[in-house]
């Protein structure tokens, strides 16, 4: 379906809402406020440390798994991909991309719920949104004139609002970013991206570490097997390994122009002609088709059943829970040890956010050596 959604698009003009920053910030006429935002992710330590987190399988299992970095980079593909074909803000698109998974702790969700549940014993929790504002807006130290890197809001919205909605009754340190509103078609697209990339790459990964079987992958789900029928007639006699590759780019692409086609169809069919009118809209316009989304969901309880749940990922999540739990349990009953830099905010942001915080920022390496140092002490 090809249709025109720009005036949906956010509107990268000065003045614009979105375009504001925390602070003043020099015009570049060579390059649009969105596009210096990317540039102020891609550079930031907290991106490059997504290099040594955990996606699915850990770094120590292979060089050739993804990583949340690697994963980071198919999203943007994705995203741009898709904002390109409906004529919205590539620009914007992309850098939410990029930085939809900077809030994300070592080891992956396993860690993540390590993490939430220790914070939940001191009367709190974990969201790896919010984390990834505060890292945008505080931890990220790169300017002589302020923390964070100075985003504009239409990012920061976007790092919130970009898989979930938030009330202000529950968060109103978020009322700032236009909570009772959807957010932009930009935005709400990221979350689709990212589970096309992950639905294709853990496929691809988990057949790569000898945990899932082309064959049964076939059996159980309906879209794979149905693009893969489709390159097998297409390339008689080739070898199992090369076509499954094939059938994974083929429903990469079914998902992806399903999300572009239904989200115009969406669109369309309310009338919309501005942001305004997407902001209103009762419910996210950008979704796959029913039928698409009920292979989607098929395909995603498949990989729960076969592979995010089969024990040998699930003694790497137990590793991994007991790593964070142990660390976190060791600075809250001895908070000296933490690096001077954490300890000092300990008064103004407590002691177990300040904990949790300096774990979810530590990469997979970084934490196994900081759990053996710690080890080795308690021994003493």
């Amino acid at each position: 379906m090809a249709t025109d959604l720009h005036r949906c698009a956010v509107v990268a003009e000065p003045g614009d809402l979105l375009l504001t920053r925390v602070y003043p910030a020099p015009f570049r006429p060579s390059r649009t406020p969105f596009q210096r935002d990317r540039e102020r992710i891609v550079q930031a330590r907290a991106f490059r440390r997504l290099a040594g987190k955990t996606q699915v399988f850990t770094s120590r299992a292979s060089d050739h798994f993804r990583s949340r970095l690697t994963h980071t980079i198919e999203v943007a593909q994705i995203a741009r991909a898709v904002a390109a074909a409906l004529r919205l803000q590539e620009d914007l698109a992309e850098t939410l991309a990029l930085v939809h998974d900077i809030g994300h702790p070592p080891f992956g969700h396993a860690g993540e719920r390590a993490l939430d549940r220790c914070l939940k014993r001191h009367g709190s929790g974990f969201d790896h949104n919010i984390h990834a504002l505060r890292i945008v807006e505080h931890f990220e130290l790169r300017y002589a004139a302020h923390r964070g890197l100075n985003l504009t809001l239409g990012v920061r919205e976007g790092i919130i609002k970009h898989s979930r909605d938030y009330s202000v009754e529950k968060h109103p340190d978020l009322a700032g970013f236009l909570l009772d509103q959807r957010p932009p078609l930009e935005a709400q697209l990221i979350d689709l991206a990212d589970e096309i990339s992950y639905l294709t790459a853990d496929l691809d990964d988990g057949v790569e570490s000898g945990l899932l079987e082309i064959g049964h992958i076939c059996e159980h789900v309906e879209i794979v097997a149905r693009c893969y029928k489709t390159v097998e007639r297409e390339h008689v006699g080739v070898d199992e390994k090369f076509l499954f590759n094939e059938a994974l780019q083929l429903m990469q692409n079914v998902l992806t122009d399903d999300l572009i086609e239904n989200t115009a169809r969406n669109t369309l069919a309310i009338g919309a002609e501005s942001l305004a009118d997407i902001r209103r809209h009762a419910s996210r316009l950008a979704l796959f088709s029913p039928e698409v989304e009920a292979q989607r969901l098929q395909e995603k309880q498949y990989l729960y059943d076969t592979l995010y749940t089969c024990p040998a990922l699930e003694h790497e999540h137990d590793k991994a829970e007991e790593v964070v739990t142990a660390l976190f349990d060791y600075w809250i009953n001895d908070p000296e040890e933490l690096p001077v830099s954490h300890f000092e905010s300990v008064e103004n942001q407590g002691l177990a956010r300040v904990v949790a915080d300096y774990i979810a920022g530590m990469t997979d390496s970084f934490i196994l050596l900081q759990y053996a140092q710690i080890k080795r002490a308690v021994r003493r």
